[in-house]
């Protein structure tokens, strides 16, 4: 049976400030703030309204990583799981890579799983009862508004409510303890183990990895044809995360032919295999060793993802990049993949001018030139993409028609329009089909 006896609210404080294992949590968050206003309630040596005010900046606040997050139901406890999902210490870093670890160290986390279990049925109505307050009578029975994917951060939403309703029924210290390291070892602990992808965040030349909320839910059968190009890229993808030999990989060739959308939907395949990408443009590459360092010794599989890849002939970013993937004094960890897009083989744009400039100034000419030639050369696996022949824009056209329900013309009709849009538009390519589908369904859908 749950055990769903209250502690009183002179305790928080007390709770709070006996934490070890999770004592990193800052000192500035919601719960430090709570418990600090517990103590100032328990003194009794308190200004009612001036202490109602500091309670209602906590409750906006709970109130505003709801909406980050899509939480619901109870806030409190929602708060509480989403603490013990995002913290990352030594303990949590190692329980997400071996689960349960034997050593004092349990002991430690025993003492912060009993104060969890104990805030998890924490008594707020006297503070409700001497102010005049229900804020966290509310609080703890929410009902959110309805959001869309893109406006919170429904990855990290769905698995902090999972944990949250997990210790909502743990019935002692012990079953919180069982139930946060089976969610480490299943999900892992903070950003990188709630969240799919990230990019590069840099200001002041500090550089972070931030998560990108919203992320396409495309998946390889979307992209019609290039099955062999998918087949390879899928190969190699499930032998990294296997732990086998590896490749970077370049895609490159016609654009609109889906080297995005393959990447992207490798995502949604093998997210829960602990794939993660990390998007970089090429003007942050001087950061890639920063990135590597930060993500080396993580349980989790990363791609490093750089989309449309090129550099004039002038640019020197590609030097970063080359260190990186086979040049640095470091290895490059076996947890760490680059997959690249590119319109150009070679990467790097080279002109007739350039060439003659080689000639005329260059006493070791070939030196040059393999030197703007080894980029492309240090990606294993070089997989092409080109534009479709007229009959396989016209298969994809039907393929993408077949799975949405407005379009209702016929096949014959359906392939005329195909064909005067390709002429008016000049252009034969996944991309170029997807949007006359799109623009067919909705003309179809007035």
């Amino acid at each position: 049976m749950v055990n769903n006896k209250k502690v009183k609210s002179k305790d928080m404080y007390k709770l709070v400030s006996k934490l070890v294992i999770y004592r990193n949590i800052e000192k500035d968050s919601i719960l430090f703030g709570l418990a600090d206003i517990c103590r100032q309630f328990e003194k009794e040596d308190y200004v009612p309204d001036i202490l109602t005010d500091r309670i209602l900046d906590q409750i906006h606040r709970l109130m505003d990583l709801a909406t980050l997050y899509g939480f619901d139901d109870n806030l409190w406890h929602n708060y509480l799981a989403y603490l013990l999902a995002m913290t990352e210490n030594p303990f949590t870093l190692v329980s997400e890579k071996t689960g349960r670890v034997e050593g004092t160290v349990n002991d430690f986390a025993m003492n912060d799983f009993e104060i969890f279990h104990q805030l998890f049925r924490y008594d707020f109505s006297p503070i409700e009862k001497a102010l005049d307050l229900n804020c966290f009578s509310l609080i703890q029975n929410y009902r959110s508004v309805e959001k869309k994917e893109q406006f919170y951060n429904k990855n990290v939403s769905i698995r902090v409510k999972e944990l949250s309703r997990a210790l909502e029924q743990a019935a002692s210290p012990e079953d919180v303890f069982i139930t946060v390291m089976d969610f480490y070892k299943r999900y892992g602990v903070g950003q990188f183990g709630m969240n799919r992808a990230f990019r590069l965040s840099v200001k002041d030349e500090c550089c972070s990895i931030v998560p990108i909320i919203a992320t396409s839910n495309v998946v390889l059968d979307d992209l019609i044809g290039y099955e062999l190009q998918k087949q390879e890229l899928v190969r190699n993808t499930e032998a990294f995360l296997a732990g086998r030999p590896a490749n970077n990989v370049l895609l490159y060739g016609d654009a609109g032919t889906g080297k995005s959308t393959s990447i992207k939907a490798l995502l949604n395949l093998y997210y829960e295999q602990g794939l993660r990408i990390i998007e970089v443009y090429k003007h942050d590459f001087r950061y890639l060793p920063e990135i590597i360092s930060i993500i080396k010794s993580r349980n989790y599989r990363y791609i490093i993802y750089m989309d449309d890849l090129s550099f004039e002939s002038a640019e020197t970013e590609y030097k970063y990049l080359k260190a990186v993937i086979e040049g640095d004094l470091e290895v490059k960890p076996e947890n760490v993949l680059i997959y690249a897009t590119s319109n150009r083989r070679h990467l790097i744009r080279e002109t007739f001018s350039d060439r003659n400039e080689i000639n005329e100034d260059d006493v070791h000419r070939n030196d040059t030139m393999a030197e703007r030639l080894s980029l492309a050369a240090r990606f294993g696996i070089n997989i092409g993409y080109f534009k479709p022949q007229r009959q396989e824009f016209f298969n994809i056209v039907t393929e993408l028609a077949k799975k949405d329900s407005r379009i209702t013309m016929s096949q014959e009709e359906l392939l005329r329009a195909a064909d005067r849009w390709s002429i008016r538009h000049g252009e034969l390519s996944g991309r170029s089909a997807r949007q006359f589908v799109d623009y067919i369904s909705a003309e179809n859908g007035k």
